[in-house]
């Protein structure tokens, strides 16, 4: 296999390679259309619903699922992803309508779609599961609570024209709105909850949304109930994918821009989620995703989803766990369940216009319940603070503000975070006390300082950690706190798995320090990759070579020269 081939065989998705370059037959297609045909009336209610959370229309849930849910198998790197429309989208989603109109979403979709191709081009997807467990857990849980107050209206059948987008005002409009609640539709948005109850406790083999739904709009288009319908509302579904198009986009370069902070959300919440989604299936197969691929294939699926009417698509983890616990063991199961999802809307798309919104808003709640994760969050308020401060920091802007500042402000603080628990596992000090204590030092590594005093006039300092720029001021205040500079200064430096830029520029300052002083500065533990720095940067050339040594004896060895001198 050729280095070029070897380079980009990552981006073979797991459909060629389980349909050609494995054995598949009879029995294999039979598990995946059964998994398929399941997670696809499984997916029905669950895409109308956000679509309708998110402020779009039904179809474009639909849509997305089927045509960005297809994209996703055939060209990912997951055996069982189930790609679609997604809870994580609905706040920002929302946002975006409210503030740019669908035409705004979908240019910051295009945008996104083109910036996941590229991270995935780009190998970035194994950077995206560092993302800190508290951020993910504080804007999920934030989601949760902001798609059940986006249901509070539907539920209770409020009478109000227009719901404020923000947290605060949107409570505030439903209380003063709460003498308008219509029974009849509470009673069919509560049914539908405790029915979808009774299915999870008792008959949990059934699909519990679609199970719900079903039994819903027989009840109300049996007793010819008046509650709001999809039709009623919407109007009557499509029963066909519309024509590929875009809306009218922006037209300046301004109007593009201003777009930008909404599409790295988009692409950030879909990388995260879809690998999250991804990360879950293997560990239910004991298979192994490529996980640069799936970003390419997610940012081809939300390309697609915008040009036939859809919303922003990610993978689904609920649905995804579906599939694998329904039996799929390919990519062909998550392609059935798009095409499954076609036929319906081909063949039965007026009886799917009767679901009451009550109860599609009643699965919504659910949804929310599930993906609030409240146990795990409470469970996070034990952890350090600086944790607790990530995850409270990604919640609370999640539901007051949006989630575009959300993640914004999370990942800056975790940032800092991660900065500051660097700097404490990182590290300059002092060996000379201990040495004079100690001249004769007993240790099994072949670079430890043995049998050596340190001659007046030299001052030992070691570096534990990385040389980042977390160390980088330590160093600098290292001369300034003698009282006298020493003649020779011995910086070792084998405990440095790796030095940044920062780094390498106080390595810089410090010698210029040393030379104004009259110091002359000795690196130890010097090797490979550490060499290879300090030459390209040119530290090498101006400590010379002379001074530089992999082991402490022969460091010390110079130092007596040079004191002695």
């Amino acid at each position: 296999m050729s280095a070029t081939h070897k380079k980009w065989v990552e981006f073979v998705p797991k459909s060629v390679v389980c349909l050609f370059k494995e054995p598949y037959n009879f029995s294999i297609f039979r598990k995946d259309l059964q998994a398929g045909v399941t997670v696809g009336i499984v997916a029905l209610p669950l895409a109308m619903a956000f679509a309708i959370a998110s402020g779009a229309s039904p179809e474009s849930g639909l849509f997305t699922a089927i045509i960005a849910g297809f994209i996703i198998s055939l060209l990912g790197g997951t055996r069982a992803q189930i790609g679609g429309p997604t809870g994580a989208f609905v706040v920002i989603i929302y946002d975006i309508m409210m503030r740019e109109g669908y035409s705004g979403l979908i240019a910051a979709t295009l945008i996104a779609g083109v910036l996941l191709i590229v991270m995935g081009l780009c190998r970035l997807g194994t950077l995206i599961k560092y993302i800190p467990y508290p951020l993910v857990t504080g804007f999920t849980t934030g989601i949760a609570v902001v798609i059940f107050s986006s249901q509070v209206k539907d539920f209770l059948g409020l009478k109000m024209q227009q719901v404020p987008a923000d947290f605060i005002p949107k409570w505030q409009a439903f209380f003063k709105a709460m003498p308008t609640w219509d029974p009849l539709t509470l009673s069919v948005g509560a049914g539908t909850f405790i029915l979808i109850l009774l299915i999870r406790r008792f008959v949990p083999h059934i699909p519990w949304g679609i199970g719900a739904i079903v039994f819903s709009t027989l009840i109300c288009w049996g007793f010819n109930l008046p509650v709001d319908t999809i039709a009623s509302r919407y109007g009557e579904i499509p029963r066909m994918l519309p024509f590929p198009s875009l809306p009218h986009l922006p037209e300046t370069f301004a109007e593009w821009h201003r777009l930008v902070p909404d599409a790295i959300t988009i692409a950030l919440l879909a990388g995260i989620e879809s690998l999250l989604s991804a990360v879950i299936a293997d560990g239910m197969m004991g298979t192994r995703h490529k996980s640069n691929c799936e970003l390419v294939a997610q940012g081809i699926a939300n390309l697609g989803s915008c040009i036939f009417g859809g919303i922003p698509a990610t993978g689904a983890i609920a649905r995804t766990a579906t599939n694998v616990k329904t039996g799929g063991k390919t990519p062909v199961a998550g392609m059935l369940h798009a095409v499954t999802l076609f036929l319906i809307i081909l063949f039965i798309a007026p009886i799917v216009s009767l679901i009451p919104t009550a109860a599609l808003s009643a699965v919504l709640v659910m949804i929310a319940w599930n993906m609030s994760e409240a146990e795990r969050f409470r469970h996070l308020l034990k952890a350090p603070l600086g944790d607790v401060a990530v995850l409270l920091a990604a919640f609370f802007l999640t539901v007051l503000v949006d989630i575009t500042v959300a993640v914004e402000v999370g990942m800056i603080l975790a940032a800092f975070l991660f900065m500051k628990r660097t700097s404490e596992l990182s590290k300059v000090v002092s060996l000379t006390p201990f040495l004079e204590e100690n001249g004769l030092v007993e240790e099994k590594d072949p670079d430890a300082i043995s049998k050596k005093h340190v001659p007046i006039g030299v001052e030992v300092y070691e570096i534990n950690g990385p040389f980042f720029f977390s160390v980088a001021d330590s160093l600098q205040n290292v001369l300034q706190n003698m009282e006298r500079p020493p003649k020779v200064f011995i910086l070792r430096m084998r405990k440095v798995p790796a030095i940044d830029a920062t780094g390498l520029h106080a390595l810089d300052d410090f010698y210029e320090k040393c030379h104004r002083t009259g110091t002359q500065l000795i690196l130890s533990g010097v090797k490979g990759h550490l060499l290879s720095a300090f030459t390209k940067y040119g530290i090498e050339k101006k400590v010379g070579k002379q001074n530089i040594f992999p082991h402490i004896d022969a460091a010390l060895k110079r130092a007596e020269v040079l004191v002695s001198n």
